[in-house]
């Protein structure tokens, strides 16, 4: 297969190159906040597609990551989110919680990838093959690009959450535990959206 332009240097320029396109990029955002779900983002972008600045989302600006987020649902393939609710987490834990978050992302694309590349120890199980990568967001622009766009979708659900229980501060800390969350806590109890297997305070 003729080389592509997929990120040089990345996996998922390897793994096109072995003719093994499409390929998707998996990430969540949500791991440790108290409240709030857990998302994950599923992606394919052209091979020939290199999104300047695309960088694993923590390491950005909110402003950035808002622009980059625009620029990569208006380019891809395809991509699909996966969420789920603080209620399901205390069931099964934050751990299954995000691998069933990335199922539900991947199985829902609208383009059937041919291997799905995930970040972290553990792989999704999924109906295609899994390659996944600790620090994948580092070393592939899929992935990274999927974590912009998760983070991006799991702020917009924390704002959402904000309008509704406002004494939290969803919008400013999107449901971390910061001092003022848990003084929040303390102050006036938890809310349907707080993760209660969580040491809150």
């Amino acid at each position: 297969m003729k080389k592509g332009k997929t990120a040089p240097d990345t996996c998922e320029a390897a793994l096109y190159d072995m003719g093994l396109g499409p390929v998707a990029g998996v990430d969540e955002a949500g791991r440790g906040p108290l409240a709030g779900p857990v998302v994950a983002c599923a992606l394919i972008l052209p091979p020939n597609l290199v999104i300047n600045g695309v960088n694993d989302s923590k390491k950005l600006s909110a402003a950035r990551r808002g622009v980059l987020a625009a620029e990569i649902m208006a380019k891809a393939e395809a991509f699909c989110y996966g969420i789920v609710e603080a209620e399901m987490i205390d069931k099964i834990n934050i751990h299954q919680a995000a691998l069933l978050a990335m199922v539900q992302a991947v199985e829902g694309l609208s383009v059937r990838p041919k291997v799905v590349m995930a970040d972290g120890k553990f792989s999704p199980q999924v109906s295609v093959p899994v390659l996944h990568l600790i620090k994948g967001d580092s070393h592939s622009h899929l992935i990274a690009a999927a974590s912009i766009l998760a983070k991006e979708a799991r702020d917009e659900i924390m704002y959402k959450l904000h309008q509704q229980y406002p004494v939290y501060g969803f919008d400013r800390h999107k449901g971390y535990g910061t001092l003022a969350h848990r003084e929040a806590i303390r102050q006036h109890g938890l809310s349907p959206v707080h993760r209660v297997s969580f040491k809150l305070l």
